[in-house]
């Protein structure tokens, strides 16, 4: 329709644009490197899709009446749908959950793939979940019994669920490109990636591989933000924490552990929560960052039906 070709079109799929939206955030260098693109045609293509996707600027008002519009993602606890502002997880942006082993990371990364799939007035966003596994800790019959708390039908719970286990950091940010392909045939809500750094620990080791590892993570992460632009889901990552052990320092500080990544990580998340233990099922949960949420915590439980609030 605009005088680009079938083959050109063929050509930016089999790259993983699949969208005007994908082509016009992409660097014109990145577009470059398609076989058979030359410099005109690669300017083309971008003076095409600016056409296409407004890019310019915008009054404070009219973002903001778009920001009324975005749709929230409840966490099934109420607790802790305040904390977040109110509603829940927030779409459209990336929301960080970082802690040790057995603080609920994974539990509210599995209830959330169920209430994305409820209609908003449920507190979901009528849409499918796209599941990124990298430490194999996906467990189906755990969506069977969040989905048989909120009356949902299991198998349709399970369908809507796309998942897929990444084995190397390469292939998890492979995946990325399938999930973009999968979000152009039918709507999704909801990406998760438990765990974003695992496989980046173990991908790469010590002081004189940093530097690539925290590139390869960058990379990463910019193309979940790209993907949360794009589409308007929800992006869930989790991270894992490291201990401190920088000298006498570390038993001054109240928590000496922190979320591993780095800067990277931590300017790429909108929305960073720390979970740590409670006593029992309870866990707490506090805002470590975020661009318009004040510093509070929450308390929620872990149950067999999911993350709910916990009782007194």
């Amino acid at each position: 329709q605009v005088g680009i070709s079938a083959s050109d079109v063929k050509k930016l799929n089999e790259a993983g644009y699949y969208t005007v939206e994908s082509v016009a955030y992409t660097p014109r260098k990145q577009l470059l490197t398609i076989k058979g693109f030359s410099d005109t045609k690669v300017d083309k293509v971008l003076h095409e899709a600016a056409k296409l996707v407004p890019m310019g600027f915008t009054t404070a008002s009219d973002y903001h009446a778009k920001r009324l519009e975005l749709t929230c993602i409840t966490t099934g606890s109420t607790e802790l749908d305040k904390l977040l502002g109110g509603r829940g997880i927030e779409t459209g942006s990336i929301t960080e959950l970082f802690g040790e082993f057995r603080t609920g990371k994974s539990q509210i990364c599995h209830t959330l793939a169920v209430t994305c799939q409820l209609d908003e007035a449920s507190g979901g966003a009528a849409g499918k979940c796209l599941y990124i596994d990298t430490e194999g800790t996906f467990r189906p019959e755990r969506l069977v019994e969040i989905a048989e708390r909120y009356g949902l039908d299991a198998n349709e719970v399970l369908d809507n669920v796309a998942y897929a286990r990444a084995f190397n950091s390469d292939h998890q940010t492979a995946l990325l490109s399938q999930a973009s392909m999968l979000m152009t045939e039918s709507r999704f809500s909801m990406l998760i990636v438990d765990s974003a750094t695992a496989l980046y620990r173990t991908d790469y080791s010590g002081r004189g591989e940093l530097s690539a590892r925290q590139m390869h993570l960058a990379r990463f992460l910019r193309t979940l933000l790209r993907l949360a632009d794009e589409f308007g889901i929800a992006v869930v990552i989790t991270n894992q924490v490291v201990a401190q052990v920088d000298g006498g320092m570390a038993t001054f500080v109240a928590d000496p552990k922190k979320p591993i990544g780095g800067n990277i990580i931590a300017h790429a998340s909108t929305t960073r929560l720390s979970l740590r233990k409670g006593r029992g099922e309870t866990r707490v949960c506090k805002i470590y960052d975020s661009p318009c949420l004040p510093e509070a915590e929450a308390v929620f439980a872990i149950t067999g039906q999911g993350i709910a609030d916990a009782k007194d």
